[in-house]
């Protein structure tokens, strides 16, 4: 037996249950994974709140994870028992001491990179992947908009989009988050509490605009990201931590400049093992360059995950938070 967190029943952080639960031997394509570290994102809220429809009930929540591979089924080649990994993968599941998971969304973790490190960016830093590099390949000179950007993603996208030759304009909640996105590659931080970005971006582009805007805040900040673009601009909408986006009326995306809007997931752009490694070999590079720095400011027990949930939701954590195991 292992333990595990269990959601019973879709709804508030109270309806997590730290549990026992079976752990099965690793079949045809699997590995049986000892975690070490759990990683925390936005998306568990949305599977624990039904948002996001779960699997089954009950289920554990959990996206992200690093540990070490303890068996592996008939034909895995790729990995080994006593391998260290890593993995940001579906279905969800991963807020458990062991599980059983197909083995070839599991990356091996290189020397240089702790459990922590590795667990908390897999898929915070694999999201600013497909963003820059694949969404819209972000290239020296252009201006972005980043949403949340002292959020886990956020300040991964504000290093990044920095060393790429961007400027990166990020909005914040307050003066502290302000600083830590400034310090993190972000060249104009906006207060959205006390100014208005909308206007604060049409000042810092000479009313030019934006080519695109990343938003995974979703129905606060929508209507204001699509008035940033310039005409055949790109609004990119990945999120919805203050709720889910309106339905649009696309004459909007024609009355505003032609734009384009897409609504991608990382799982859509690394679905192939090739996309995987490439994904992860680009972040594992950056990050081993100190290029990107990974902020893990928020540590909780796994077994306290409720409260890691009522941390997140109520905006009270900064860069990455990851959930630990003795």
């Amino acid at each position: 037996m292992a333990k595990a967190i269990v959601v019973q029943q879709t709804g508030g952080p109270e309806n997590m249950a730290w549990e026992d639960v079976s752990v099965g031997e690793p079949g045809q394509g699997q590995a049986l994974i000892r975690h070490t570290v759990v990683g925390l994102n936005f998306i568990d809220v949305y599977f624990r709140t039904g948002l996001y429809p779960p699997p089954q009930l009950p289920f554990t929540p959990g996206m992200e994870a690093a540990g070490v591979v303890e068996a592996v089924g008939p034909d895995v080649t790729h990995v080994a028992p006593g391998d260290r990994v890593a993995y940001a993968a579906g279905p969800p599941g991963a807020y458990c001491e062991q599980r059983v998971m197909a083995a070839d969304r599991l990356v091996k973790v290189p020397d240089g990179i702790s459990d922590e490190t590795a667990a908390a960016m897999m898929l915070k830093g694999m999201t600013a992947w497909y963003l820059l590099r694949r969404t819209y390949p972000v290239k020296a000179g252009d201006t972005i908009l980043i949403h949340a950007a002292a959020g886990g993603v956020g300040l991964i996208v504000c290093q990044w989009a920095s060393h790429l030759g961007a400027t990166v304009i990020g909005t914040v909640g307050n003066e502290e988050k302000a600083e830590l996105a400034r310090a993190h590659g972000c060249h104009h931080t906006i207060n959205y509490n006390t100014e208005d970005f909308v206007q604060r971006v049409k000042e810092l582009t000479g009313g030019v605009g934006l080519p695109v805007v990343y938003d995974s805040v979703g129905q606060a900040t929508f209507d204001g990201s699509l008035d940033c673009l310039r005409p055949r601009g790109l609004m990119v909408t990945f999120g919805q931590s203050s709720g889910p986006v309106a339905p649009l009326n696309l004459g909007a995306l024609a009355a505003k400049g032609s734009l384009f809007i897409t609504r991608p997931t990382l799982f859509n752009y690394v679905a192939a093992r090739e996309e995987l490694e490439n994904a992860a070999g680009e972040l594992f590079d950056l990050v081993q360059k100190g290029v990107v720095t990974i902020e893990v400011n928020h540590r909780f027990p796994l077994k306290d995950a409720a409260e890691a949930h009522r941390a997140l939701e109520g905006r009270r954590t900064t860069g990455s938070t990851v959930l630990t195991l003795d």
